[in-house]
């Protein structure tokens, strides 16, 4: 080893220590906030949910314009109308982003009638809410298509003439699922954990793209009709996430540049607590959680 790589090798342990504690301190202090009011933005899966209170958080944080895709008309109409009312000026388009045809041509369209999207915000999702063995092999597909390869589409679609400008943000909203799964949601995991893998190779990705971000949000169940029926046995102790909150916290990290967002923060510990217990203390943990049944309640979104 030559003595350049040996001195590289000694400061590295003082660089993590420098980065871990100037992020603390960042932390601590107010950041400057990203200014929305030149910004597009579009939403995938913008119709209801997270989503909807994506758009309507993004529009009262003063973006300039809003563009809703989803599956169904009725729900991005209503979004739409709702948002145009604030101000805002809102498009909606019907897009399955789990065709890939679809998603490219419908790119195409919005570049022609809205114009350059500026920050996407992949949102759109779905949960078959079995177990594996009592899963129906379409829904398995579809809910692989649509969490995970729905954003390779749409990234693909829009994140060139980002780094063309120099300028945009791809969100994601994921789970905590992603890196904590529970039995009954074995489709959404993996897709979720699948989509992390994702952003965070997309991420790595953007460190040498001047003006382009990305931002991974990692919520907890969040009460919205996707995942209703869903029960935890301490609701006092882990109550789920309000939509509108979600969607706050979220613009307000993307806003700040912020990589990655846990929400409710205690979500750090579990993950924490994950790289170093062993399985049968992970196995009591979910015991005691009750994430072994609150699928058999399910419903789910009809």
């Amino acid at each position: 080893m030559d003595l350049k790589n040996a001195c590289r090798m000694c400061l590295f342990p003082l660089q993590m220590l420098y980065y871990i504690v100037r992020a603390s301190l960042f932390s601590l202090l107010p950041n400057r906030r990203k200014d929305l009011t030149k910004e597009v933005v579009l939403i995938t899966g913008g119709g209801r949910g997270i989503g909807r209170h994506l758009a309507n958080e993004f529009a009262k944080q003063g973006a300039r314009k809003v563009i809703l895709w989803g599956r169904t008309e009725k729900c991005l109409k209503e979004a739409a109308e709702e948002i145009s009312l604030s101000g805002t000026e809102c498009h909606y388009f019907l897009c399955d982003v789990a065709n890939r045809e679809e998603v490219y041509k419908q790119a195409k369209v919005v570049r022609e009638k809205v114009g350059d999207v500026t920050i996407l915000v992949n949102n759109a999702a779905v949960v078959h809410g079995k177990s594996l063995i009592d899963s129906d092999d379409d829904a398995l597909l579809k809910s692989q298509h649509i969490n995970t390869m729905g954003q390779f589409w749409t990234t693909k679609a829009f994140l060139p003439r980002m780094l063309e400008l120099q300028h945009g943000h791809v969100v994601c909203i994921n789970s905590i699922l992603s890196q904590s799964p529970i039995p009954g949601a074995i489709d959404y995991s993996t897709s979720k954990a699948s989509s992390l893998a994702f952003m965070e190779s997309l991420t790595l990705g953007m460190l040498d793209c001047p003006g382009v971000g990305c931002t991974t949000v990692l919520p907890f169940h969040t009460n919205t009709e996707m995942f209703q029926g869903m029960r935890v046995r301490f609701p006092q102790l882990f109550p789920p996430l309000k939509p509108e909150i979600v969607a706050q916290r979220t613009v307000d990290a993307v806003r700040a540049d912020k990589a990655f967002l846990y929400l409710p923060w205690t979500m750090h510990a579990l993950v924490f607590l994950k790289s170093f217990m062993p399985q049968v203390a992970l196995e009591e943990i979910h015991k005691f959680s009750g994430s072994y049944t609150c699928m058999n309640t399910f419903k789910g979104r009809t």
